[in-house]
């Protein structure tokens, strides 16, 4: 699978086969959002799936969330959760198609979903949405995973080896609190657009 397959994905969250779906806002991803404090921050959540940060964040009062995802069926989860979440903030479409500037882009699970032949444009991409000094910051697997279909893993190496040319890597450390399914598996990381 090199792109984007709507028809992919909407199978997986209409059957609920997602077992890399937590339910809930991973504990370093929350963290992060805790520390917060300017609620007009314009952030987007790609391959946002059911995107429980979007759900927190909108909680919280950041009404600038955008969530893009080639599912429809996963953004309607999102309304069905979130009611008042923006209809224009669920964005449906291919995320490399989207036309927008973010100060602060989530990575949860997004990355290791794409096939890692896509891994060179989805720094690009990133870098392009973003204003300058905006911030790159979410988890990462620190781990092989599937050669064949999502996850896709690596570790530290592999990572900076892609965004280093196009980021300041401010941290890309291993989690100290992440699910205890995942203890010792994720890369906690904080890039920064120069």
């Amino acid at each position: 699978m090199e792109n984007l397959d709507a028809s992919y994905w909407n199978n997986r969250y209409d059957k609920n086969d997602d077992p890399w779906d937590l339910g809930e806002v991973s504990p370093p991803i929350k963290a992060f959002i805790d520390q917060l404090n300017n609620l007009e921050t314009r952030i987007l959540i790609p391959g946002g799936g059911n995107s429980y940060e979007a759900e927190y964040l909108f909680s919280k009062g950041f009404k600038n969330v955008y969530v893009v995802d080639v599912s429809r069926t996963a953004l309607d989860n999102i309304k069905k959760r979130v009611p008042n979440f923006p209809e224009t903030q669920l964005i449906h479409l291919d995320f490399f198609k989207l036309d927008m500037v973010f100060d602060l882009i989530l990575e949860q699970t997004f990355f290791c979903a794409l096939h890692p032949n896509l891994r060179t444009k989805y720094v690009l991409k990133m870098n392009e949405l973003l204003v300058e000094n905006g911030s790159l910051v979410g988890l990462l697997f620190n781990l092989p995973l599937y050669k064949d279909k999502p996850p896709f893993g690596g570790d530290k190496a592999l990572y900076v080896s892609y965004f280093e040319k196009s980021f300041h890597i401010e941290t890309m450390e291993k989690c100290y609190n992440s699910i205890s399914q995942r203890e010792g598996n994720e890369l906690f990381f904080r890039l920064i657009k120069e």
